[in-house]
């Protein structure tokens, strides 16, 4: 799936910015971004300190792009422009386009880089402060969440069958209207992805009525409104799992005519305790690959990255963002 990917964007000339220049792995994902042809990487950092941490991956500088925001001949440029968007004094813009995190995000804003991947070194809440600060969200779209694609080795017979989870790394509780968000994203960032049409499956213990609760409620809520902003998008629920990824389920629970029930391939989950739980046991119990978190919902495509991410995962990581442009 990843190599899939790595195919569609190579040789595209399309740049990433890595604004964790101080970290090894970072050094050593952009030296094979840019060696395999994959992207043109743009790290960012202080030039010492991105010397000292390509002297700990044990690899080579040459020919990658390095830029430290604070020395940049596009800083004012960029402080302007977020003075502007924020309503704010350019001094203090300044001070902020300084920092690597709302630097990549204002290069990606501006068009000069394509995505920007972080969090090897920078807690998820930051990375997506600094997105919503700088790339912000997708018209219409109120809430920033994300997605993992799951990659299931063989699924009802069909092997490596992708699936797109939501939201399974941001919003613990969210409301009706947030959940709603989610499915909108999740289904654009299916849409780009995934061979197949998205099929978006709203989650619950409940299927169509089946159960009453306040939690319910909020999943049809969500729909409703998702129906409303989207009226051209397959999604349909309130589904419990099997009733929604598993046709004979689906005949039997689901009466009405459905272009999702037992054939979802976006499953999105009522809070965050479902969508973790079910991400994690999907990965190790079906011995699924579990690519991401990303974030989604953004103007631009952007990745939260692991703090435990390897030099691979930054360079998948980079590659999905891209095939989303």
């Amino acid at each position: 799936m990843i190599e899939r990917f790595v195919r569609a964007v190579k040789g595209k000339g399309l740049s990433v910015v890595l604004p964790e220049g101080q970290d090894k792995r970072i050094i050593a994902a952009a030296r094979k971004l840019l060696d395999e042809g994959i992207a043109k990487p743009i790290v960012l950092g202080k030039a010492e300190r991105v010397e000292a941490a390509a002297e700990q991956a044990g690899t080579q500088l040459a020919d990658i792009t390095i830029i430290d925001p604070a020395e940049s001949e596009w800083l004012e440029t960029y402080s302007k422009a977020y003075a502007q968007h924020r309503n704010m004094d350019v001094s203090i813009a300044r001070r902020m386009v300084k920092r690597p995190l709302y630097y990549a995000g204002m290069m990606t804003a501006a068009g000069d880089a394509d995505t920007m991947v972080a969090g090897v070194a920078t807690p998820t809440a930051m990375v997506i402060q600094a997105g919503v600060l700088t790339v912000g969200l997708a018209e219409g779209i109120k809430t920033p969440s994300s997605f993992f694609l799951m990659v299931v080795p063989d699924f009802q017979g069909e092997k490596d069958k992708p699936f797109i989870y939501a939201d399974c790394a941001v919003n613990i509780d969210p409301t009706a209207s947030q959940l709603a968000d989610i499915a909108i994203a999740s289904q654009s960032s299916a849409s780009k992805l995934l061979d197949d049409d998205p099929r978006v499956a709203m989650l619950s213990f409940s299927t169509r009525g089946s159960a009453s609760h306040e939690h319910v409620d909020k999943v049809t809520k969500a729909l409703q409104i998702v129906r409303q902003k989207v009226p051209e998008a397959m999604v349909d629920g309130e589904f419990q799992a099997d009733s929604a990824i598993v046709p004979r389920v689906a005949a039997k629970k689901v009466k009405d005519e459905s272009p999702v029930a037992g054939r979802a391939n976006v499953l999105v989950f009522p809070d965050l305790d479902a969508g973790n739980i079910a991400y994690k046991l999907t990965q190790y119990m079906a011995g699924a690959a579990a690519i991401g978190p990303f974030l989604q919902g953004f103007a631009k495509p952007s990745s939260d990255l692991s703090r435990g991410a390897s030099v691979d995962d930054v360079v998948a990581a980079s590659a999905i963002c891209l095939a989303q442009t």
